[in-house]
């Protein structure tokens, strides 16, 4: 689950990490009141959506007044925001930032993320702030530095000194770069985040060491325990088809295709899409139901595959272990009967209770393909969509 930049401010500063003065906004009225408010004499206004790439988008203005506050929250509210990351349709702009202008100096990245080859979080940091570390690492990647976490003892201050050296902090400022570094960990850990990037991190000209922007995404499976973290989902930044399918607790991704897929296991899921690609199709989501799902959540998850319009077709892909096929097939009848199925359906059962399910799909009165193995059903999909 992804946060907005002001809401990973707020917990920073819960944490003793400096960040700049700020006041989210729904308004220019807002902005302008927010900017009163601060009282600085460069005022930053900053648009909200869960992506990266905002300052190349036009997305981050910078007023040196009231009216150019006021100006740039009339722009930027209600705006289409496309970045590198959001992708062509883009995202709109329902909130911004007012935050107090900084004397920048210097920019710098840093970051914690888990690394799944060493199975450790990891602190990254690059003297290259300020742009995409994605080129960093690419075009000049002896200019990211790494330390490997313990988790028994946590980041230390040794390598906490050792990665503000190598990221040629000043040295009058490698306290304050430590500070924050330790802090930064203290809420990654604390919060069950799964990545932290604060790009840029920026020396200023009074000598402070704070974060300029703030980048959270959690780990979906520990926010039982964050209730406080929960409260900060938006979800207007989130598609819609993906938000009905959490409450039936189904794991559901968009994509951009027009084969929709029912699988019950993530690496069957996985396998699915790749099958449907190599065969010249292309998935137009992932989606699975899991080895316990009921009638009643098969019917939604095929209610939810069909709500999307560019979906052409379907495939379902069912081993059924734990999963039964006659649960599959009960939940893919009262579905498909209840929205009135106008696209090609192939259906590929394996395993529990699978003679069972394919004679009640026989005897539904629905128009379903039959496949004899997952490559079989990817081929007919596929040409079936055209």
């Amino acid at each position: 689950m992804n946060i907005h930049e002001y809401q990973g401010k707020q917990l920073l500063r819960q944490y003793g990490v400096a960040v700049p003065n700020g006041i989210v906004a729904f308004s220019p009225e807002e902005a302008v009141k927010a900017a009163k408010e601060l009282g600085a004499a460069v005022t930053v206004v900053k648009a909200q959506i869960h992506a990266g790439g905002r300052g190349k988008a036009g997305g981050v203005k910078i007023a040196k007044n009231l009216d150019e506050v006021r100006e740039y929250a009339k722009e930027l509210i209600g705006k289409v925001l496309v970045t590198h990351q959001t992708g062509p349709e883009g995202k709109e702009v329902k909130r911004i930032y007012i935050e107090e202008g900084s004397d920048i100096q210097k920019e710098y990245y840093i970051g914690l993320v888990l690394d799944r080859a060493t199975s450790r979080v990891t602190l990254m940091g690059s003297e290259e702030g300020g742009m995409d570390i994605e080129e960093v690492a690419a075009n000049t990647p002896e200019r990211l530095f790494y330390e490997e976490i313990d988790p028994v003892v946590g980041l230390t201050g040794f390598q906490a000194r050792r990665m503000a050296f190598n990221m040629n902090i000043p040295a009058k400022l490698v306290n304050k770069a430590v500070k924050f570094m330790l802090g930064l960990y203290k809420v990654y850990v604390e919060k069950d985040a799964a990545i932290v990037e604060i790009n840029p991190l920026v020396v200023t000209g009074d000598d402070q060491v704070i974060a300029l922007d703030a980048k959270f995404n959690f780990d979906a499976n520990a926010l039982y325990r964050h209730p406080e973290i929960m409260e900060m989902r938006d979800y207007d930044e989130e598609d819609a088809k993906e938000i009905e399918a959490s409450k039936y607790d189904l794991s559901y991704i968009s994509l951009d295709g027009n084969i929709g897929c029912m699988v019950n296991g993530a690496g069957l899921a996985m396998a699915t899409m790749d099958t449907i690609s190599y065969y010249g199709g292309s998935p137009a989501n992932f989606l699975d139901v899991g080895g316990g799902a009921t009638a009643e959540k098969v019917t939604e998850a095929f209610k939810i595959i069909l709500s999307d319009k560019n979906v052409k077709g379907i495939f379902v892909n069912i081993f059924g272990g734990i999963m039964k096929c006659d649960v599959i097939a009960e939940g893919v009848i009262i579905a498909a009967k209840e929205v009135g199925l106008q696209v090609p359906l192939v259906v590929r059962l394996e395993g529990t209770n699978v003679d069972l399910g394919k004679k009640m799909l026989n005897e539904s009165g629905l128009n379903i393909i039959a496949a004899d193995s997952m490559a079989d059903g990817a081929q007919k999909i596929v040409k079936l969509v055209g």
